[in-house]
């Protein structure tokens, strides 16, 4: 629909730019000439004009548009003069083309060559102008493209995202309800109702290009809960993000996986475990969420940023260009600060 308007657009523009140049080149002939009436020269160059655009129009339907812009051009051009000539005799004007070449008549030799010198300086005007259309339209083309391949690669680098994050949360706790089922049913019972809530939402939310930070934090808070009866009293985890800040627009699976990344790389290998802190702030247009936990810490020598970082960051350059980041700080005494940082939208 987009493509139509615009191309409805361009053509209503190239009739209107059309029509300008045909009666300034009428205004330039009676004031270099004036030997005829002034609607004469009107009629001329207006008739000029549409039999080359006619021509060329034709010519590039029947050539199935695929021959160089000059081609067109350099046949309509002469075509069109003559054709334009004999159709504005018809309407009224003197027949300029039989009084230069049968009657070798002055004004008719004059007339000719004045109208031939416009017409070929208009169809230069004209073919500077269609090559510079042609390659705004083909940077539009080139740019529409390469945001639907960008759009392409984003969601298929999240359905990779996803694809990472679920394998290892759903495993661990199929595992843990497998082991809770004989010596502690009610346990089992209720990790297995977390798990499906968990699912519901985040298959609903997932496929979605935008979520709030309200349903983001659901989310998370079902996989802190699943997590927290896995690991009992070795985690611990706080919420502290103002409601204010609950409408905030946030793409899917950038807040979950830094969620998950602190479970698997922070706290589980911990001895002790530790605990998680989810915090919120609005300042100078930016949101920032920072996922903070106490557990082993930053290992620089694993050569890993753990499950998605990469992609987290790939996509927010992506999606908001430098006023997206992700950074990785230590927290004292110790464990991990993953801040997320990007611009304030209401969903």
């Amino acid at each position: 629909m987009h493509v139509t308007m615009s191309s409805c657009y361009r053509k209503w523009q190239d009739f209107a730019l059309l029509l300008l140049v045909n009666n300034l080149i009428a205004v330039v002939l009676i004031s270099a000439d004036g030997r005829l009436p002034a609607w004469q020269y009107f009629v001329i160059c207006n008739s000029i004009g549409f039999c080359i655009e006619t021509i060329g129009t034709l010519m590039k339907w029947l050539g199935k548009d695929k021959l160089p812009i000059y081609v067109y051009y350099s046949v309509a051009s002469p075509l069109g003069l003559t054709s334009g000539l004999k159709l504005a005799s018809v309407l009224g004007t003197p027949d300029i083309i039989s009084l230069a070449l049968l009657h070798f008549s002055t004004f008719g030799v004059w007339s000719l060559l004045s109208a031939a010198l416009m017409t070929f300086a208009a169809t230069g005007f004209f073919y500077v102008y269609h090559r510079g259309s042609e390659a705004r339209l083909a940077l539009e083309t080139e740019r529409r493209q390469r945001a639907e391949a960008e759009q392409a690669q984003a969601s298929a680098q999240l359905g990779l995202l996803q694809a990472q994050i679920e394998p290892h949360f759903l495993f661990n706790t199929l595992a843990n309800v497998q082991s809770l089922i004989e010596r502690n049913p009610p346990a089992a019972r209720a990790m297995l109702e977390q798990l499906n809530r968990y699912l519901r939402a985040s298959l609903a939310r997932t496929r979605q290009p935008m979520n709030t930070l309200a349903e983001e934090l659901q989310l998370v808070t079902a996989l802190l809960e699943i997590a927290r009866m896995r690991l009992g009293e070795r985690l611990r985890y706080e919420i502290n993000v103002a409601p204010e800040l609950h409408a905030a627009a946030l793409p899917p699976l950038l807040l979950q996986p830094l969620v998950e990344n602190a479970l698997e790389h922070g706290i589980e290998p911990a001895i002790a475990g530790g605990s998680i802190t989810i915090n919120g702030e609005l300042a100078d247009g930016l949101l920032t969420l920072r996922v903070c936990d106490t557990g082993l810490g930053l290992q620089p020598d694993t050569g890993s940023d753990g499950i998605g970082l990469a992609n987290i960051r790939a996509r927010l350059h992506q999606l908001f260009g430098a006023s997206g980041r992700l950074a990785l700080y230590a927290n004292t005494p110790g464990g991990v600060i993953a801040e997320l940082t990007l611009p304030w939208r209401t969903a």
